[in-house]
């Protein structure tokens, strides 16, 4: 029996769908999490949907054709009841996502760029964006994207940087995805800024405290080495003392 969701003013409740299965990759999860917690900052809002992890479904009852992205960003949706429903069906909340993303893990990378392509296009999900850590052992490449237009997924420019960036923009985020050292990266250009993980006063705090302790660690290094050398002088001392003691011994007995 399909049980549904209970969100408070809303005739007709999205169907309840069930907890996805998950494969544990620490790895994939940080990068998710990082993820979340960006767009959320940036795009959240009772009518944009930032999520991830639940399945997508053209109708609440495919249990074939459905799909568990990592990251979907839905704009004018009623977010809290799409959350409330444990997923995203497509025929309930009207429309597909704008923003979908897949991080690449060992298990699933290759069916990001194959198999679940061509889902999300047959979806209607407006962009599809794929992100490999790793630099593509696991997908076929570091970063891509694809718009969909006329029905069809239609690559997205990829930018290769001399300092290693590899970027490409998203026309709906109005914004950078950047590949930079095997992070995932989002940088806003009307601002000429990468978004922040943490709020901008956090941030401050957590890389004053870095300093802090960076400061505090050179300083116990330099007494550290101040006492081993007070340590040297003194025993150099104490061996010119004794030395010094069994000389005037000598002297004393001829």
């Amino acid at each position: 029996m399909t049980t549904t969701a209970t969100t408070p003013g809303r005739r007709k409740p999205y169907a309840k769908l069930p907890d996805p299965p998950k494969t544990p990759d620490m790895l994939q999860h940080k990068h998710i999490s990082h993820t979340h917690t960006m767009l959320e900052r940036r795009f959240g809002s009772p009518s944009t949907l930032v999520s991830g992890s639940g399945y997508l479904r053209r109708d609440a009852r495919d249990r074939r054709g459905y799909l568990v992205p990592d990251c979907i960003i839905a704009f004018g949706v009623d977010a809290e009841a799409i959350e409330s429903a444990n997923g995203y069906t497509v025929s309930d909340v009207g429309k597909p996502p704008e923003f979908v993303l897949e991080i690449a893990s060992e298990t699933t990378g290759a069916r990001d760029y194959t198999v679940k392509r061509d889902g999300y296009r047959d979806l209607g999900a407006g962009e599809y964006w794929r992100f490999d850590a790793s630099g593509g052992l696991y997908h076929d490449r570091p970063l891509a994207g694809d718009a969909l237009v006329d029905g069809e997924y239609v690559p997205i420019e990829i930018h290769h940087e001399s300092d290693g960036v590899i970027w490409g923009y998203s026309p709906i985020l109005n914004l950078n995805l950047c590949w930079d050292r095997g992070r995932l990266r989002f940088y806003d250009p009307e601002r000429g800024e990468y978004l922040r993980n943490l709020p901008e006063a956090e941030e401050r705090a957590v890389r004053a405290e870095e300093r802090a302790e960076f400061e505090r660690a050179v300083r116990a290094e330099a007494e550290e080495r101040a006492e081993s050398e007070r340590a040297a002088r003194a025993d150099a001392e104490e061996r010119a003392a004794r030395a010094e003691a069994e000389l005037e011994r000598i002297r004393e007995s001829l």
